[in-house]
């Protein structure tokens, strides 16, 4: 019994005023309500242990949360490391198809200025073997002829060392990257030179197939505010998924004409750029023949990391990355596809 109601016990026992019935009533009350004291006692006491060990779960609770939000932002941070790291192979992939078809374009224009180059030294040579000979009285409609002739060679030998320094300029501004600013930039000319980058890189791999290049570029789309380094990654990675898409139907039907009983393949893989211009939107259609794009992953294929391409040949952020480019150009992509062709929609808003 609690000692405080031990000592009023005490005291009604020896009370000679009170009646044995009432020691007996008050004493039975005191006994009940020390049996409240200690249920109360002992709730308290459960109640207190409940306490410190919900405080001791808490504080286990709070220190192991902290450790996996420390680990959460490890993970992100080794994530942002590799999606950089992704980014930067993306880019150099992107480089080398754009550096292999610069090597072939610039073949060309070369061929060109030395050609020229060299017929331009055999005039000349010509034209003062002739003055040296005779009087240049007697030769001068031969000798403007043939520096003519010279001046027209020299114009071809700048026509085409300018072509070879476009195509230069277009390898470093796409390597290095810009300021990031929109500049009026004419968009059929940077569109047709990508696509022929982008063809010729593929013509220069391994996979070569030859592809109907069809450009309907309308004459009435002029400049348009872009990040030209920027915009030129759009136009090579949508090519080069283009190019992919049509290898792989090529490969089937290669593989088809293998079995035997087999008819011959007509499969001619296209590609088909349009530009269009209305009121106030600039529309770029890339269209292809390839297989398609199948409706199960029609929804996923704008998402990073995101690849149909098997082991390391893709990193799943070619058109994420296109698509972001094209955002930050205020555009917008779209995607139509069924089988046998599939067009990736660009609109601006110039």
């Amino acid at each position: 019994m609690d000692k405080n109601l031990q000592t009023v016990t005490d005291f009604i026992q020896q009370d000679p005023n009170m009646s044995a019935g009432q020691k007996e009533s008050v004493l039975k009350a005191l006994k009940a309500a020390d049996k409240e004291l200690q249920i109360l006692s002992f709730k308290l006491d459960r109640t207190e242990k409940v306490k410190r060990t919900t405080a001791i779960l808490l504080e286990e609770t709070i220190e192991e949360l902290e450790q996996k939000r420390s680990a959460v932002e490890e993970a992100l941070t080794e994530l942002k490391a590799t999606q950089n790291q992704l980014i930067q192979q993306e880019k150099l992939a992107s480089l080398g198809q754009l550096t292999a078809g610069i090597a072939h374009e610039i073949k060309n224009p070369l061929n060109f200025v030395n050609n020229f180059s060299d017929v331009s030294l055999e005039m000349i040579d010509e034209a003062l073997e002739e003055l040296t000979k005779t009087s240049q009285d007697d030769h001068t409609e031969e000798t403007i002829a043939i520096l003519a002739d010279i001046k027209a060679n020299l114009a071809k030998i700048h026509e085409h060392g300018s072509r070879a320094d476009s195509i230069v300029k277009s390898m470093l501004m796409h390597s290095r990257g810009g300021d990031g600013k929109p500049e009026p930039t004419p968009l059929n000319p940077i569109i047709k030179e990508y696509v022929n980058l982008a063809f010729h890189g593929m013509r220069a791999g391994k996979e070569a197939i030859n592809v109907d290049i069809d450009l309907q570029l309308d004459e009435n789309v002029g400049e348009v505010p872009l990040i030209a380094e920027d915009f030129s990654r759009v136009i090579l990675n949508l090519c080069n998924n283009a190019f992919d898409a049509m290898r792989a139907v090529e490969t089937q039907c290669i593989a088809s004409l293998q079995q035997p009983h087999s008819n011959e393949s007509n499969y001619k893989p296209k590609l088909l750029i349009r530009t269009k211009s209305n009121a106030d939107t600039i529309t770029i259609e890339i269209e292809d023949n390839g297989p398609g794009i199948p409706n199960e992953i029609k929804d996923k294929i704008l998402q990073p990391f995101f690849t149909t391409k098997k082991g390391t040949q893709g990193t799943g952020l070619g058109l994420s990355i296109t698509n972001d480019i094209i955002k930050a150009h205020g555009g917008s992509l779209d995607v139509h596809s069924q089988p046998g062709q599939t067009v990736f929609i660009i609109k601006l808003h110039p």
